[in-house]
């Protein structure tokens, strides 16, 4: 059989999400320029796929305007595609129970006491976040609503949020069903349902270390086991290892964030993210892909996920608002592909609902256009703060201190020299007012005594670069 030329699949592909709603009559779809490098494809390919579409009746040109969706979209059946899309270190090869909670838990209490600097935070500088616009959204959807109830908050969720992440996919390059997405209470929610929707008490779940410690909670909460692979600080966790480990033992699911990892910064390469991917379908091991950072990077072009490369819906994607647009609402999603109706249900039995108002609240915001202007000062900020934590860690820091380079988000991880005890150095900081995530908190065993996150989300001041001052000079207390 002959292969499908390529414009005619980005031509099925913009069909598809026509008739899934995702565009609508009246719309205008991307400029030939623009979706030429949204979907890494030539003009050409793009000019040729929009002429076949106008040929079906599903798409118009207006001149000087553009191409919009046709008033009468004669969309038909839903493409082929579319329609099977739901069809070496010992050290490292143990698995190991997880507690990390209660250190966690106690760390994020200092953290957020009035009057520290928050070099140790989680969470991005709040200032740089459209909250306020996204409130008076909400205030405005209370005052008018007439009357709700809970089966209005029923998942998978409200209908307008699910098509603003449908379309939000599409304009990065991912084509993405409404009917895929799940609506959870933040990506929290989303990673413990997807990991309990795969996984049982007692089995063993790889993960990069060091990790975000939201991996480890789901671990811990569960009842599973953590194998830690080893993960490079530039092309992500070790393929290869994962691959030999799994011939040894067995290993329920694999929990990774390759965009922007937290604590490490990296980008992992398409090829890598592909390898993974194929190594997954090839043992039938769940993929669970943690995207929070995934708009927040520093190049060009929004970078690939997991998903990209899923052909088999054995990566279960997670992502939410919090980091990139805001986090008064805590709305999240799953697209849990072949585990979907799994995600849903203990949606249900979990929380129930997620709230209407905040989902209609963004849905509007995005709606309403501006999001990708917020996200470009936010992308600028975050990487000039960078270079400029980065800088300054190297010269106020001791020497043999080593720091990440990350390619997006907002926090960098910084390696001491041997002999500084980040637990020590966390609770001298916190008696000078500073915070500072120790490494501990970032691995289920504790291989990373000498390492502590900072953030540099919020806007260099002369309190910040004083405050890496004093870090510097306790650090360089304890390592001699």
């Amino acid at each position: 059989m002959a292969a499908i030329p390529l414009y005619q699949q980005f031509a099925d592909q913009l069909a598809a999400s026509i008739h899934d709603g995702v565009l609508r009559p009246g719309e205008r779809i991307a400029s030939v320029r623009i979706a030429s490098q949204q979907h890494k494809v030539s003009v050409t390919t793009v000019v040729r796929a929009y002429e076949l579409l106008e040929s079906r009746g599903i798409i118009e040109s207006h001149p000087q305007s553009g191409y919009f969706v046709r008033e009468q979209a004669q969309t038909g059946d839903k493409p082929a595609a579319r329609r099977s899309a739901r069809q070496d270190n010992p050290a490292y090869q143990q698995s190991t129970e997880v507690d990390v909670s209660r250190l966690v838990l106690a760390t994020l209490k200092t953290i957020q006491q009035d009057g520290t600097v928050p070099l140790g935070s989680p969470y991005p500088n709040p200032a740089l976040f459209p909250s306020q616009r996204v409130t008076q959204y909400a205030g405005r959807i209370t005052r008018s609503a007439s009357h709700s109830s809970v089966f209005d908050d029923l998942p998978p969720g409200h209908p307008d949020l699910l098509r603003q992440i449908a379309r939000r996919y599409l304009e990065n390059g991912l084509k993405v069903n409404p009917e895929e997405i799940v609506v959870t209470v933040g990506a929290t929610e989303a990673i413990n349902l997807c990991l309990q929707a795969v996984a049982r008490p007692g089995d063993t779940v790889a993960v990069e270390t060091p990790t975000f410690y939201a991996m480890l909670h789901a671990i811990e909460r569960l009842g599973m086991r953590a194998l830690e692979i080893p993960t490079d600080p530039r092309r992500g966790i070790d393929v290869d290892a994962l691959e030999r480990i799994m011939a040894t033992q067995p290993v329920a699911a694999c929990m990774v964030m390759p965009n922007f990892q937290n604590p490490l910064g990296f980008q992992m390469p398409d090829g890598e993210k592909e390898r993974l991917v194929r190594l997954a379908e090839r043992r039938q091991m769940p993929l669970i892909e943690n995207a929070v950072y995934s708009e927040l990077y520093y190049g060009n072009a929004h970078p690939s996920s997991l998903k990209n490369y899923d052909r088999t819906g054995l990566v279960l994607h997670c992502s939410s608002f919090s980091k990139s647009l805001t986090s008064a609402y805590r709305i999240g999603w799953a697209m849990p592909g072949r585990y979907r109706e799994q995600v849903e249900k203990l949606k249900f039995l979990n929380t129930l609902t997620t709230p209407t108002v905040p989902q209609r609240a963004i849905a509007q915001y995005l709606t309403q256009g501006g999001y990708e202007r917020h996200l470009r000062r936010v992308r600028r900020a975050f990487a000039q703060q960078r270079d400029l934590m980065r800088h300054f860690v190297l010269r106020f820091f001791p020497a043999g201190t080593q720091v990440s380079e990350p390619e997006g988000g907002y926090v960098l991880w910084v390696e001491l020299p041997a002999g500084a005890d980040a637990m020590e150095l966390y609770r001298r900081c916190l008696a000078l007012g500073i915070t500072v995530a120790p490494g501990r908190i970032f691995a289920a065993t504790n291989r990373y005594s000498h390492f502590i996150r900072l953030n540099y989300s919020y806007p260099w001041s002369r309190e910040i670069e004083q405050a890496l001052k004093l870090v510097g000079k306790l650090v360089e207390e304890l390592a001699a």
